[in-house]
């Protein structure tokens, strides 16, 4: 099971965007990495093609994993993710408040 989510929001601690906040909207597992709505946005000059005209379009690139901690929806803060048994199934866990994290899309 990986540690984020699709719909977690998370807080960014490195990097030129340091400080902002934001709904992680694609994971990449085998990469490390993931998307997150409106950081790490780099602008790309594209050539026109049959499907798309020429021009200067804004992507956004994933960030590791590394630079980013999550924001417990109960307390707030932000939290290393843990890991709990409960009979079968597997749940993840803030280390602060020890409450369920559970991903409100």
């Amino acid at each position: 099971m990986f540690k984020f989510k699709i719909g977690d929001e998370v807080k960014i601690t490195a990097g030129r965007e340091k400080g902002k906040k934001g709904k992680i909207e694609k994971v990449l597992p085998k990469e490390s990495k993931v998307v997150i709505g409106g950081i790490n946005v780099y602008k790309r000059h594209k050539k026109v093609t049959r499907t798309q005209p020429a021009g200067i379009y804004e992507i956004t690139r994933p960030i590791s994993i590394a630079s980013i901690n999550l924001i417990c929806p109960k307390c707030g803060k932000t939290t290393r993710v843990g890991f709990s048994m409960e009979g079968k199934t597997k749940n993840r866990i803030c280390k602060k408040c020890k409450s369920r994290i559970t991903v409100k899309e």
